[in-house]
């Protein structure tokens, strides 16, 4: 357990106002998470929600996605869930396609009729 006020405080500094991760600060004072974690919350801090951490964009996603790719197809292809690309498609500014089976020229106003 962590027992000097100081160190408590110094945690407390850096992740309120300096935006440190706990992880950062677990390194830095050589600490457990676990022992970061309880001396931020019993010194009253509000813990920021955790990020969704992103693997790297895989070359070529974003271009086979525009190219016609579902995300399903996409997602198997590269090794990942189906959330996991849609999230990655959506952080590289990807306008997402809407779902089901879109006529060819899904994008224009000259949408291709059935009849």
């Amino acid at each position: 357990m962590l027992h000097d006020p100081r160190i408590a405080a110094a945690l407390a500094d850096h992740y309120v106002n300096e935006g440190d991760t706990i992880e950062g600060l677990a390194e830095r004072y050589q600490l457990s998470y676990r022992a970061v974690r309880t001396a931020l919350l019993r010194a009253g801090v509000t813990l920021r929600p955790q990020k969704v951490r992103l693997p790297p964009t895989p070359p070529g996603m974003v271009n086979a996605y525009n190219d016609g790719r579902s995300i399903r197809q996409l997602a198997a292809t590269h090794g990942m869930s189906y959330c996991q690309t849609r999230r990655v498609l959506l952080a590289e500014g990807v306008q997402l396609r809407p779902t089901g089976r879109q006529p060819t020229d899904w994008r224009g106003s000259d949408r291709i009729s059935r009849y």
